[in-house]
């Protein structure tokens, strides 16, 4: 009986709103070779390059893969973000949805929104960046890519995989999980709730996985956050680039812009 309510309660968190099926590609697995780089403690490797990163700016993508009930959902974030100076723009793209763009900008403590529900044609939403939430399982608040870093981070029970060439690279593959205090991290209340009742049904932690690829100079170059339980999946892959180049953010006029204290939306986390 409880395992039908698991993934009743999976589908939920991972699908709804997605308003058409778009197959994102499946994750495939690594062929790694043994690492010639090894570290005697790759969690702090990671919190090392995550750090690194937090200082820096970057230029990002991710590819959101989404399945349940028999579909599949694809959308991608890119944008460029500069993480020291807590600023950057995000676009989000989900070909041939009821909404297929959005785009935000953070500057000043702040997010804008275009292209959401309730906000009009021509018109951003805005509110304050502590106060945006995830809705959806994998989901950061408003696509914050910060958010991403801040659970990779967060990682236990991590093992060198070795090593990868990712990003056009060579880097060390560090896998571990995700604790449920990290995955329900900003989430909202509702969806947390759901997130409690599976971890109850189950009788431990959702099984969500957490991956990050660490080149030779200590750099963050992709991250990967992913659970699947009984066909009901969901991936979150971050690839990064452009290291340390300027990022400029364009903030909308004042005249632009409503205040708004929530943002739904498959597109908006």
């Amino acid at each position: 009986m409880r395992r039908p309510l698991v993934i009743a309660v999976a589908a939920a968190l991972l699908c709804a709103g997605c308003s058409t099926a778009d197959p994102g590609n499946r994750d495939k697995p690594a062929t790694a070779s043994p690492s010639s780089t090894s570290s005697s403690d790759p969690r702090s490797a990671v919190q090392a390059a995550v750090a690194a990163l937090r200082e820096k700016s970057a230029g990002f993508r991710q590819e959101v893969e989404l399945e349940g009930g028999g579909q599949e959902y694809g959308l991608t974030v890119t944008g460029g973000f500069d993480f020291a100076a807590d600023k950057g723009h995000v676009a989000v793209d989900l070909p041939g949805g009821a909404i297929d763009h959005s785009d935000q900008v953070f500057a000043d403590g702040k997010i804008y929104i275009s292209g959401a529900e309730g906000i009009d044609e021509g018109a951003w939403g805005v509110m304050p960046r502590d106060k945006a939430e995830a809705h959806y399982l994998l989901r950061a608040p408003l696509n914050d890519p910060e958010h991403v870093l801040v659970q990779i981070a967060a990682m236990r029970e991590i093992s060198q995989e070795g090593e990868e060439n990712v990003q056009g690279v060579r880097a060390v593959h560090y896998r571990g999980i995700l604790e449920h205090q990290t995955v329900t991290l900003r989430m909202a209340k509702d969806v947390r709730t759901k997130m409690d009742q599976a971890r109850d049904m189950l009788g431990s932690n959702l099984p969500v996985f957490a991956d990050a690829w660490v080149d030779g100079r200590g750099r963050l170059v992709q991250t990967r956050t992913s659970v699947n339980m009984s066909g009901t999946r969901a991936t979150l892959t971050m690839a990064l680039s452009d290291i340390g180049k300027p990022v400029r953010a364009t903030v909308p006029r004042a005249s632009d812009t409503v205040p708004v204290t929530e943002v739904g939306g498959i597109l908006n986390g």
